[in-house]
Parts: structure tokens; sequence; C-alpha cells
């Protein structure tokens, strides 16, 4: 690999930014691309695709077998609030692929005894979640009800352009959380709430099925089939 993709893909890996090395495996000739930068290129779609799987693989392109090496950060999943349904989302999430955060400024739920599938950091989220750096490549859900807890957050989250925002609580309670930060439309519709797919759960373990559902969806990008049918 040339010293100058390698500082390139170093520098994209730091920022948690998706990238690739594309090779030639006849000749060994090398390109680096970023994902943002695809437009043009006449392996886009194809590309596209690598992307989206984020797995690695052999194409073959007149005549010419390339191997594209994927360097995709981690997905992460912020659960701000310790609460029982956080505790069946954790392991939940961590089996579907996401490397889990939990985030609760009350020490006594908030413990690696409770969460031994997360990540645990017993702060308030304006103090944990800037360590963090959120990003495109993170989820959010809120869990705590407590606006104290959740409201530093889900702003945090809408700056730093989460893939996912979920919120847990009744419409109405939503309601009064767009009126209390006066959040726009724009805002609005990129959080889901009620949090999770529309599957009747009840139960914690059933709610966090929920939200593990629409987390992967909306990784995927790919529309329920409530929304399809909208």
């Amino acid at each position: 690999m040339r010293s100058a993709d390698l500082f390139a893909l170093n520098a994209e890996i730091a920022r948690r930014r998706p990238a690739a090395l594309v090779t030639d495996l006849a000749t060994g000739a090398q390109r680096f691309l970023r994902a943002d930068s695809l437009a043009g290129d006449p392996l886009a779609p194809v590309l596209a695709e690598f992307f989206y799987s984020g797995v690695s693989g052999v194409m073959e392109v007149d005549g010419r077998r390339l191997f594209i090496q994927i360097h995709a950060p981690s997905v992460r999943l912020v659960i701000v609030g310790a609460v029982h349904v956080a505790q069946a989302l954790a392991p939940m999430a961590r089996l579907a692929g996401f490397d889990v955060v939990l985030v609760d400024p009350r020490a006594a739920f908030a413990s690696p005894e409770r969460f031994p599938d997360a990540r645990v950091i017993a702060q308030w989220p304006q103090d944990a979640l800037p360590g963090l750096q959120l990003d495109a490549g993170t989820a959010l859900v809120l869990l705590s009800h407590d606006p104290r807890i959740d409201d530093p957050a889900l702003l945090a989250a809408l700056a730093a352009g989460c893939f996912y925002i979920g919120a847990l609580g009744s419409k109405k309670t939503h309601a009064q959380r767009i009126e209390r930060l006066r959040l726009d439309g724009d805002a609005q519709a990129r959080i889901h709430a009620p949090v999770g797919l529309d599957i009747g759960a009840l139960t914690p373990a059933e709610i966090a099925v929920s939200i593990v559902g629409e987390l992967v969806a909306a990784r995927r990008r790919k529309p329920s089939r409530r929304q399809q049918a909208a």
C-alpha cells in the first residue's frame, strides 16, 4: 500500500468514516476510496453495495478480478437510561452486531453488574457524550423517562447526525418533549417515538425486541411495512 493511501485510510478510520481499498489481484495496483466520494466512479454501484453490507470481497470487472477491502467503523448503540428495558436491549443489540454503551448518571442503576454486555458510563449525558463522539455510525435510544437525562442526549444526537434516534414513551409524552425542546419538523421526523416497531410489545424483553428490529431496519435503510403503506 502506498504511504499516501495508508495515511488517508488511517485518517478515515480515526474519524469513524467508511473507506475502501481496491486491489487488482493480477497487477497488485491499488486505489483508496472514501464512501462519500463514489460519485462518477465507474464501479460506484457495486462499491455502494460493498459499503452497504460492510463486508469485503472479490468482484470481476471487464475480466479483472478486484479485491474490495472495506474498512467500516463499528456500529454503536448508546442507551441512555439504565432501566429494565435497557437490561434486555443491551445483550440483544450486541448479538445483532452493535457496540453497546450505557449512559446514566444514577450509579446505583448504571453498574457493570447489571450491564455486563455494555460499556457503562455513570455520568450525565452532557458530560459523557462529548467523549463518545456521536456520529452517523451511532444509534441512540432514550429510555430513562427523565427529561433531565433524556433531553441533553436527544439534542446531542440530533446535532451529531446519528442514523437512528429512538425515545421511549407515549405519543403524549413525545408531544410534550417536542414542545419542551421546541423541535422543528425536520428534527421531529428523525426521532422514532414511541421507540420500536409496532408489534404490540408489553414486557421489557418484547420492547427490546421491537427496538432491535427498528435499529436493524434503520441501519440497513429499509422502510418498515407501516412506512411503505403510508
